[in-house]
């Protein structure tokens, strides 16, 4: 199999409003995006659609796709657009727009196949719509799976308590299965140890995914853990003195982010690995009294049995050529997220969907 090598390039894009004063701030990262990264159900319409374009000389032949993105390419959420409140938020979207396409423009050496910006809520559609005046196509792609921690809750025993029988039994098995993990911080003292093994974990996990934009350097938890410290949160999963897992994430105001997993999936169900992540997620976030967690995308249906929700996210895509983006429109029309069915764990919910 061919080694796909991907580069990132990033930038800042910043409004000045009449006081030269910040009014936005955009993120903008530059990955060269590869067809063979779609793994999931599409994967044979991308070819067709690859093959179909190569032909016509609309997409470069046998070469990755340029791709500008607005946003964070590692990270679930709107994480890329930021304005101030008192602003205009359907001028400053399209102001940012504008400055992109400008920028691109008079970068000579910088070639741009395609735009996308991401990843937009349903309550900021309104705003994002504008996108369409500049031939940007929306799609849906797989929710962020949020869970509200319940103020209530003062440990896990509280959260286990408040689940139904049946996922409250889920869950005390997994724990129990989980036990013989012995579980460790990784610290700026020593990372350098772990990595290796962790990156390689990552690397099982980041070959399962459906699809990619661009894989993580792990190497980037030495700054985070330095710029962040107790904030950001890295710790390793052992059994039997080897590395078979980790977890990663960041607390930030009322929010625990979860980032990226590394997983042995040969032991993964003898051992609960992954669950006892998702268990521990959220007895980080207990302990620190948040609101939120953000635990992503992907893997939807079995974070939903531990209490999270969908948030729908909704992403716009444009090729820099018009009929290419004829095409594309076309095609993302029948782009829809893997269906999961969601569970509904606590007592106080209702499956809507029983009778």
């Amino acid at each position: 199999m061919k080694k796909i090598i991907q580069k990132l390039v990033f930038f800042y894009i910043i409004l000045i409003d009449k006081n030269s004063k910040p009014a936005a701030f955009a993120s903008i990262q530059i990955v060269d995006f590869y067809f063979e990264t779609v793994q999931n159900e599409l994967k044979s319409q991308v070819q067709k659609l690859r093959n179909f374009g190569e032909k016509l000389h609309l997409f470069p032949k046998k070469k990755p796709l340029k791709l500008l993105i607005c946003g964070n390419t590692f990270v679930s959420g709107e994480h890329g657009i930021f304005m101030e409140q008192h602003q205009d938020k359907k001028i400053s979207i399209k102001k940012i727009t504008k400055a992109i396409l400008r920028y691109v423009n008079d970068n000579k050496n910088l070639t741009i196949d395609a735009f996308l910006l991401k990843d937009f809520t349903n309550e900021s559609l309104f705003i994002a719509d504008e996108l369409k005046d500049y031939n940007y196509h929306p799609f849906s792609i797989e929710p962020n799976m949020v869970l509200n921690v319940d103020e209530n809750w003062t440990n896990l025993a509280d959260y286990l308590a408040s689940m139904k029988t049946k996922f409250r039994v889920k869950a005390k098995k997994a724990l129990q299965l989980s036990s013989e993990l012995v579980i460790k911080d990784v610290t700026q003292e020593n990372i350098e140890d772990q990595l290796p093994e962790m990156a390689a974990l990552y690397k099982k996990v980041a070959t399962k995914a459906s699809f990619n934009l661009a894989n993580f350097n792990l190497a980037t938890y030495r700054d985070l853990k330095k710029s962040f410290g107790d904030a950001y949160v890295l710790k390793t999963y052992w059994l039997q003195n080897k590395i078979v897992g980790f977890m990663s994430g960041i607390l930030h105001k009322n929010s625990l982010d979860a980032h990226f997993v590394g997983i042995d999936y040969e032991l993964n169900r003898t051992y609960a690995i992954y669950q006892r992540m998702l268990y521990d997620y959220i007895d980080i976030a207990i302990e620190k009294k948040v609101k939120t967690i953000n635990f992503g995308r992907t893997a939807s249906e079995i974070k939903s049995s531990v209490g999270a929700t969908p948030q729908d996210l909704t992403v716009y895509l444009r090729h820099k050529k018009s009929i290419t983006n004829r095409i594309l429109k076309l095609f993302l029309q029948r782009v829809q997220p893997t269906a999961f069915q969601q569970k509904f764990p606590f007592k106080n919910e209702t499956n809507l969907h029983e009778k």
